[in-house]
This record gives structure tokens, sequence and C-alpha cells, in this order.
């Protein structure tokens, strides 16, 4: 089955549905340019960060894609400023977009992803628990897909003729699962995100981090566990944005059957305040969470 019957057998909303093969259909085109875009732009984003060519363009054929569908009246991207009013839209769904996460990782040949979420009422500013919908893909060995319209979380992967194929339905996050990835230099982690990191260690988990959050997250996807990037002691909200990072991955885990932190809370309970907020993040088995939570509160 293909991503688009996929879409129509789940009922899932039209207009979301549109969105949704947009950005598959156009990640083809991504996927391609990492052998035309893969060099150093001579800009930065909003962060200060220089930008890899490979993300401006990214950002570009996404936004476009936006634009095209009709649909959506507001789009967050992590490359933006400021959120980007469709006015011609007829819809009312928002956006958001983490165009190519992990870029850094271009030049060494591991797996970087695209992020976003959706929502109907076109607030991309809402708590995370409005978000309708939400979708990544993988840029790797394979290029993947997994999405979630808070139906469960399905996989899909980009065949030899070009097209999106199901690979797995209704993902659940495995329970036995003893993999770990927490971002961060040790030394800079507080005493107590290290001591949950070493009960984790004394349990058995094995450290597995590539640096890319979205690869690092699928693979707690598919063999349970937990991905962190904790607060750190020069840098207390952490490192990831909780629009455009933190709130997708969130739904697909929780999705999957697992759970959302920043250490204190639910990370969807959390109403951001400006789109470069950053937020402490814990994503992974129920398990998991509840021992971070127990260490960080």
């Amino acid at each position: 089955m293909f991503f688009k019957e996929h879409l129509r057998k789940e009922a899932v909303d039209r207009d979301m549905a549109k969105i949704m093969v947009a950005i598959a259909e156009k990640s083809k085109l991504v996927q391609k340019a990492f052998l035309t875009h893969s060099s150093l732009s001579e800009t930065s984003n909003i962060y200060g960060e220089q930008q890899m060519e490979l993300d401006k363009y990214a950002d570009q054929v996404f936004l476009k894609a936006m634009e095209r569908s009709r649909v959506v009246r507001t789009v967050a991207s992590e490359e933006q400023d400021e959120i980007v009013e469709i006015i011609k839209s007829k819809g009312e769904y928002g956006v958001t977009l983490d165009p190519l996460d992990g870029s850094s990782l271009i030049k060494t040949n591991l797996a970087v992803g695209t992020i976003a979420g959706f929502f109907n009422e076109g607030n991309v500013m809402e708590k995370g628990s409005k978000m309708d919908g939400a979708m990544y893909i993988i840029y790797g060995p394979l290029t993947s897909l997994v999405y979630t319209a808070k139906n469960g979380v399905h996989e899909f992967v980009l065949n030899g003729r070009n097209k999106f194929e199901l690979r797995r339905e209704n993902i659940v996050i495995p329970s036995e699962g003893k993999i770990y990835g927490s971002g961060g230099l040790r030394k800079d982690w507080s005493p107590k995100h290290l001591k949950f990191i070493s009960d984790l260690e004394n349990q058995g988990y094995k450290l597995r981090f590539s640096g890319g959050f979205v690869p690092d997250f699928n693979q707690i996807l598919d063999y349970g566990g937990v991905f962190c990037y904790p607060g750190l002691k020069n840098s207390p909200e952490g490192k990831l944005r909780l629009v455009f990072e933190g709130n997708p991955m969130a739904l697909l885990a929780k999705e999957a059957g697992g759970f959302s932190s920043d250490g204190k809370q639910p990370l969807h309970e959390i109403k951001p305040i400006s789109l470069s907020q950053r937020t402490p993040l814990y994503l992974g088995g129920k398990k998991e969470i509840q021992l971070a939570e127990k260490y960080l509160k």
C-alpha cells in the first residue's frame, strides 16, 4: 500500500493528507539535492548558525509546496525569522517545519531528516496537545517517512519506483529496549541528569547517539529506550526547539505508546512563547521517561 492510499484508508482529514503528501513528494527533491547542495552557504539562520546550502534549498522547496497547497494558512519554519502568512490560502492549517534537521552531518554522510507538525486551526503557537498530526522523513540508507494523524504511527519507505510504500503499521515503542542517546557534553550535564544516565547504564542501557535528532529518535521507535537532550549547566533550556522539533516528535512518541517530558512535565503542556524557544527534551518509553522525571523533578 502506498502513502496516499493509506491516508485514505485511515480517513485522515483531506487537507492534512494533502499537506502530508506535498511534503512527501518534495522530500524526493531534497533527497536528490544531497549531490548538488552539500556545501556551506555564506548565510546564517536566526540562531546564528551557519546554514548549509541544502538548509536553504529544503526550506524554499517546502515553503513553496505549502503555498501551492492552498490549504495552509501559516508556516513556522526553523529557517525563517517570523511566521509565514499565506494570504491566498483557502484553508486553515498551520504547519511547523524543520526543513533539514541535523544538516551538519551531511559532510560525514550520516542520516539527517525533515520534521513537520500540523494544526488544523492555523495557530502554530498552540500547545503541542492541540497538534493534529506530525511526520518526519529520514534521508539515510533508505529514505523513509513516519507519520501520525493521531491514528497510530506508520512507516513508509521510498521504493525503486520512487513511491512511498508501507513498511509497518501501528508501531509501538518496545518496552524491553535498552538504548539511550543523550546530547551535550557529559561535563556540562546537571547532577540530576547525570544520575539518570548512570542509572540507565547500571541497568545495561547502551549509548547510541549520532547527533541527528530524527535518526536518533527513530532508533528508539525501533528498539525502545530513550532519547534526550537535557538542559546543560551553561544552557539550562537545552538545544532543541519546542515548536519545530519537540512538539511534532512528542506527538509521534505518544502515538507509539511512549511519553515525552522536559524533565518535569509533558512537552505538550508547555505553551510556546516564541518561535526560537528551546526546551530540555526526553522522548521514549514510559518507564524511561518516568525514571527521568524521578531524578529531574
